[in-house]
């Protein structure tokens, strides 16, 4: 199992299918061939496992197949992994996760029904990390939501003229362009698309565009401007014409996203984590003192330190002169200011 979650970290973080890892085994305990999902449209892992053992001349009938997820039972672009597994006569299979999606599920009961031993569970909670924001999406019917903030040491996103490039350092950027690349779609409020002009583009080392490009998602009444640099290459460009992040999730959802990042500006970063939508902060801290200037968050409605919204740190990481703060919000905690609206409170820099 554990080479099987190796294999299932080589396919894309990004996309509306989950990474999948399969190591076929003989009855004497030798590996027989492996494979993983390598993207939407492409064989599943364990199809790819088949191949790979026959193409190696292996004798599968009577193999064990250990798999990170549930094999699937429906034909979507491709046919069922239970069938493959049964047709190539795999007379025992291995676990991590139960498939939760109910569209492909069900491929354990149709293997144990023909007679196939399922044994489930199996490092159950280091295959729920490997599949991580796919399996938060369709366990709760919206995308995982990350919020990037790239902020001075006194918690600010811009100086008091309003300019921002470069708070962090050159380190700091190319980590969070890392994680663009890795998303399926990443969200600002419209007056930060006026204000900041942002291209949203995730790019490689040497400046290039990555080869995936999320989804550019501008949230607010006002669409993106018409010459703005968001027009330009890129991920295709979605307009939620709202205020509330449950409408834009919903929106998203649909489309199959798994994975947003909300980028900003303070006015959206507040209205996610009033809403209780927030599943992950990354914080770019730089070691800078502004004093004055736009804030990381607007007004989260706490008005004493008591209700004051604590995160569990997950990976504090340097990066150059910066420190990486990846933090999640403690379960069972109720989001801040519950009692107030939880719809975008605009700034006049933000107005949409």
């Amino acid at each position: 199992m554990a080479r099987a979650l190796e294999l299932a970290l080589r396919g894309p973080a990004h996309g509306p299918n989950p990474r999948v890892g399969c190591v076929l085994v003989s009855p004497d305990g030798h590996p027989l061939g492996e494979g993983w999902h390598r993207g939407a449209g492409t064989p599943h892992a364990e199809v790819a496992a088949l191949d790979d053992a026959r193409g190696r001349g292996a004798v599968v009938r009577g193999a064990t197949a250990v798999v990170t997820l549930e094999p699937c039972d429906h034909t979507g672009r491709t046919g069922p992994c239970s069938r493959a597994l049964l047709d190539a006569g795999v007379s025992r299979v291995v676990i991590a996760v139960a498939d939760p999606n109910p569209v492909a599920a069900g491929g354990a009961a149709r293997l144990r029904a023909a007679g196939v031993d399922v044994v489930a569970g199996v490092s159950e909670q280091e295959g729920r990390a490997v599949l991580g924001p796919w399996l938060h999406a369709i366990e709760h019917g919206r995308p995982f939501v990350t919020l990037k903030l790239a902020t001075s040491l006194d918690g600010r996103v811009a100086a008091a003229d309003g300019s921002s490039r470069w708070i962090t350092s050159q380190a700091s950027r190319r980590d969070a362009h890392v994680l663009r690349a890795q998303v399926d779609a990443i969200a600002v409020g419209s007056g930060t698309a006026v204000t900041d002009d942002p291209a949203l583009t995730a790019r490689d080392e040497a400046g290039g565009l990555a080869d995936h490009q999320p989804l550019r998602v501008v949230v607010g009444r006002r669409p993106a401007p018409a010459n703005g640099r968001l027009r330009g290459p890129g991920g295709e460009l979605v307009h939620a014409a709202t205020h509330d992040p449950r409408e834009v999730l919903a929106l998203l959802h649909a489309r199959e996203v798994r994975h947003l990042l909300v980028e900003g500006g303070p006015t959206i970063a507040a209205a996610f984590l009033r809403a209780g939508l927030v599943d992950e902060v990354r914080a770019y801290v730089a070691p800078v003192l502004l004093g004055a200037g736009r804030p990381a968050v607007a007004d989260l409605g706490i008005g004493s330190i008591d209700g004051a919204l604590r995160l569990e740190p997950h990976e504090v990481r340097r990066l150059g002169p910066d420190v990486l703060i990846v933090s999640r919000p403690r379960p069972h905690d109720p989001p801040p200011g519950t009692a107030q609206t939880i719809h975008l409170v605009r700034t006049p820099s933000e107005e949409s």
